[in-house]
């Protein structure tokens, strides 16, 4: 492992995570590193052209990583082609709508469409969250359970609601396959709950996820099997969007010429 590569990631992202421009020894006391370890690294980012020197003598990102970074969603075409279908859901519940990915033992918003309420479940495109606590991410996990290996047990809690038990987990995400969508009830945020189902891609593999987030007094429990459909339906059309045909990935029956 290339530690001098690794410390340069870790002081990179930590930056690109920060809203204002960060000083040399509130880097170094966050990361845990030494302020002339932390120095070096930024210079070395400035002239690498990913980072600048502000006048105040701290340092920001710069639009290069923008650049990279957009070169990626230009390859993630489910972006793009799920745009409609999130306009048509956010129409229909008013809630703000999130596209999401899965990233180890976390959900990335890959993109969202803020609800027409003027209180709503606050996000950002490319935020974060643990996977286990939020719809979005639940229901990616239901799908893609070798991702379990990036949990701890017992999983730590952010709300009183907030499944801890890692076998718990596993029988929600069960039932998450069962009924075709998976709930969030105030696990990540006190407060607030979200609804999401699966994207398939053409091969019949998960792409994404696509749900609803709002204030837990909206989103009660009549509100959201009210939804559960409409929030499917939204999924399912984004999946043939992209080519996912069920019928053709569903197990054929083999014929064996017996009768009977």
């Amino acid at each position: 492992m290339d530690s001098t590569l690794l410390k340069g990631l870790t002081v990179l992202e930590r930056l690109a995570a920060s809203e204002a421009p960060r000083g040399v020894s509130e880097l170094a006391r966050s990361l845990g590193l030494t302020k002339s370890n932390v120095h070096r690294t930024l210079q070395t980012l400035v002239m690498a052209g990913y980072v600048r020197a502000t006048a105040a003598g701290t340092y920001e990102c710069t639009l290069k990583l923008f650049e990279l970074a957009s070169s990626v969603l230009a390859r993630v075409d489910v972006r793009h082609v799920a745009e409609p279908f999130m306009r048509s859901l956010a129409d229909q519940t008013h809630e703000t709508i999130h596209l999401s990915l899965l990233d180890k033992a976390e959900v990335i918003y890959l993109h969202k469409i803020d609800g027409a309420h003027p209180v709503r479940a606050y996000s950002s495109i490319g935020g974060r969250a643990p996977a286990y606590c939020v719809a979005s991410g639940k229901v990616l996990l239901a799908y893609q359970e070798q991702a379990l290996v990036h949990l701890s047990d017992p999983l730590p809690a952010h709300t009183s609601r907030t499944i801890t038990s890692l076998d718990t987990l596993r029988q929600e995400l069960e039932q998450v396959r069962v009924q075709g969508f998976a709930i969030n009830r105030g696990e990540w945020r006190e407060g607030v709950c979200g609804l999401a189902a699966i994207v398939h891609d053409a091969m019949g593999k998960p792409a994404a996820s696509i749900g609803i987030s709002g204030p837990a007094d909206r989103l009660d429990p009549a509100a959201l099997r009210r939804f559960s459909d409409v929030v499917v339906d939204a999924a399912r059309g984004l999946s043939r969007a992209l080519g996912y045909n069920p019928i053709a990935q569903s197990p054929r029956p083999i014929h064996t010429g017996a009768s009977g």
